[in-house]
């Protein structure tokens, strides 16, 4: 077997899944809309079943779902049958995969699923299999052959499947309104969680750890009040707290070429004034937006007034992994 040969070979499985995937187009119609409408309707959660290849398809349409608005489970139809079938209930909707339409451990458990009376949207690629005939409604995920070159492993079928489950997910995230802040609440580990959730209330420093003077004190005290406090700079503020200006690092080190005597020059004559602020309650990530764009390491957080209430430097987007 030459590389030749196995490109030729992965070319023609990715060939005949996208085959697969693009004869489910014309499929996506009333049956479709009637299996989203009965999902949309149901009141407690979605239960995904299948055994086999089908089963860690189930499962990962499962996990789809539940992380995009819509409650769901996957449910072992083999374990069913000893005692998991409490788990779905008459407030459930039922999703069950079988590419055949046959699968015994499926079968088993229709009498049930129709006696709770619930509705039962099936994924076979058999329409006129029993599974087929028993559900609510088919959709018909069949496959003119797998990619498998014995016709044996279950692959462009799985693929087919996969992809059906992934547009109820997505069709009906649409259709309840779910946005990216609803993702984010389901994802809090992630990037996009973090991004979405953490506001600058969370990680910005406070009371006494925000770094500042008043402006009629010398510039030496405000280099100690920066260094002390160690997020590389300091706010000057006026007798009622009001922000009048930032000293950083930056400016520290342009005031010592300038020959300037930090010990009897006031902090008022050499900060910079107009410096970028954030709001409390505002995304961390904005704070982030805020920094790249201006280029600055730190911002201070007031209120609509302007009053200092918080600072939060660049290190403190890392520790919370919103950069």
């Amino acid at each position: 077997m030459n590389d030749q040969n196995l490109i030729r070979l992965g070319q023609a499985v990715v060939r005949t899944e996208a085959e697969a995937i693009t004869a489910l187009l014309a499929r996506i119609g009333d049956d479709f809309c009637a299996a989203c409408r009965h999902l949309l309707g149901c009141r407690g959660r979605i239960v995904v079943i299948g055994m086999g290849k089908s089963g860690h398809i189930g499962s990962k349409i499962a996990a789809t779902l539940a992380s995009t608005g819509s409650p769901a489970f996957f449910v072992h139809p083999g374990e069913a049958s000893h005692g998991d079938l409490g788990m779905i209930t008459a407030s459930d909707a039922v999703i069950a995969l079988s590419n055949s339409g046959e699968t015994d451990e499926v079968l088993t458990i229709l009498p049930l699923i129709k006696r709770l009376d619930i509705p039962l949207i099936a994924l076979t690629g058999n329409p006129d299999s029993t599974l087929a005939r028993e559900a609510t409604v088919n959709l018909d995920v069949s496959v003119d052959k797998e990619a498998c070159p014995l016709g044996l492993a279950p692959t462009s079928s799985t693929t087919a499947a996969l992809v059906m489950g992934d547009a109820l997910a997505i069709a009906l995230l649409d259709a309840r309104g779910f946005t990216a802040e609803d993702f984010a609440l389901s994802h809090p580990g992630g990037s996009l969680g973090r991004r979405l959730l953490i506001r600058v209330d969370d990680i910005m420093h406070t009371g006494e750890r925000i770094p500042c003077v008043r402006q009629d004190a010398s510039a030496g005290t405000a280099l100690l009040e920066m260094t002390a406090k160690g997020l590389g700079m300091t706010a000057i503020v006026d007798e009622q707290g009001h922000l009048q200006g930032v000293f950083t690092d930056g400016d520290l080190r342009r005031a010592l070429d300038g020959g300037i005597d930090i010990h009897n020059t006031r902090i008022a004559d050499i900060m910079t004034t107009g410096a970028k602020t954030i709001a409390r309650g505002v995304l961390a990530a904005e704070a982030l937006q805020i920094m790249e764009n201006h280029k600055i390491n730190g911002l201070f957080v007031v209120d609509d007034q302007r009053r200092l209430v918080g600072a939060l430097n660049m290190h403190d987007l890392l520790r919370a992994r919103v950069v």
